[in-house]
């Protein structure tokens, strides 16, 4: 999928493909059971994007062969790694952080989802390799299908975590029936076009941060007109 790595043609980055899920995955587990889905507030957006790996010569070759010299990153590249700060005013008054960060660069056991919920009493942590299920594979066991055992899977030897049922971990198998049952029932899901926009918003509130290198304070008109340089092709990293 030469379009993928072309931020001209995806609209940017690692920040635009995997922080937007980071970033609303927090949103909901800071928002209360009863509340709506407007219910926190962002007051500011700190970020950085940086391409750590993607734009090293022997990388940048190796995506020029794999999509037929479409995409070229000594010309324009797209961020391989994303982090942001969103700040957040609760109903309470109180507030709430979100942390986030996202990598393309991750190379490991296969697909690695990890969160963290702290609060003043509580704590929970999710973490997808963490798994009741491991293989080992000796060096006389070769082949080119390690990502049949786990998405994104770099290795075909060693001890590798499989994932029993990786499209319900996933949450893939909850979307999709909560979505058809909406559908059906003729009512709004959990998640709507406002919340699209509302993502979009802090994500290009991230770009703008990470280019002007200062916290974006919320709310943030300049916003209207902003097209961020990824997505200009324009950004080298």
């Amino acid at each position: 999928m030469p379009w993928f790595w072309s931020g001209e043609q995806q609209g940017g980055g690692v920040l635009n493909d995997m922080l937007c899920h980071s970033y609303e995955a927090a949103r909901h587990l800071l928002t209360g059971p009863d509340e709506s889905r407007d219910a926190l507030r962002v007051m500011d957006v700190n970020a950085q994007i940086a391409s750590l790996k993607w734009t090293r010569p022997e990388y940048i070759e190796i995506l020029r062969e794999q999509s037929g010299g479409q995409v070229d990153y000594a010309r324009a590249a797209a961020e391989d790694f994303a982090r942001a700060t969103v700040r957040l005013r609760t109903p309470e008054g109180l507030t709430a952080l979100v942390e986030a960060t996202t990598s393309w660069s991750f190379v490991g056991p296969g697909l690695r989802l990890r969160m963290e919920l702290l609060g003043p009493e509580y704590s929970m942590q999710v973490d997808t390799l963490v798994s009741e299920l491991a293989v080992f594979l000796s060096r006389r066991v070769s082949g080119t299908e390690g990502e049949d055992l786990v998405e994104k899977q770099n290795a075909e030897q060693g001890l590798m975590p499989v994932v029993p049922d990786e499209p319900a971990s996933y949450g893939y198998v909850a979307e999709n029936r909560h979505m058809v049952r909406a559908f059906l029932d003729g009512r709004e899901p959990a998640e709507t076009w406002e919340d699209g926009l509302a993502v979009t918003e802090v994500l290009m509130a991230c770009y703008l941060s990470a280019e002007q290198g200062r916290t974006i304070g919320f709310p943030a008109p300049e916003l209207e007109t902003f097209v961020p340089e990824v997505a200009r092709g324009v950004w080298r990293g």
